[in-house]
């Protein structure tokens, strides 16, 4: 197996670890929105952003989160909707010829930190 091959997997795989540990992806917004916004326990929100990105990444981890009741179906329903409208306006946003890399991992890199510091307060 090639050395690309090897560490493309990897990263997929420490991807797909934490997306299924904490609802990462849209979950980076999705889950602290429905726990400090909606009041969700914090699994509970977890389970409900995979089902909201069900196919193709979210199957398996769905499936647990659901075994064990901690998915909420008309939330995720409603956050899929919600995913596809925002999804085209932010890539549209972040197309945009104004719009650098540099500005776009700056605004990410804010917004993660008030995040954190929302989480620990």
């Amino acid at each position: 197996m090639s050395n690309i091959v090897i560490q493309m997997l990897s990263i997929g795989l420490v991807a797909g670890l934490t997306g299924g540990i904490f609802g990462l992806g849209g979950g980076a917004i999705m889950v602290p929105a429905m726990v400090l916004l909606v009041g969700l326990d914090q699994k509970f929100a977890t389970g409900t952003s995979i089902a909201a990105q069900l196919l193709p990444i979210g199957i398996l981890g769905a499936a647990v989160y659901y075994r064990n009741g901690n998915i909420n179906i008309k939330y995720a329903a409603i956050i899929a909707v919600g995913l596809i409208v925002g999804n085209l306006f932010g890539a549209l946003f972040a197309n945009q010829p104004f719009i650098s890399s540099e500005m776009i991992k700056k605004l990410y890199g804010i917004f993660l930190l008030l995040l954190g510091i929302r989480y620990l307060i």
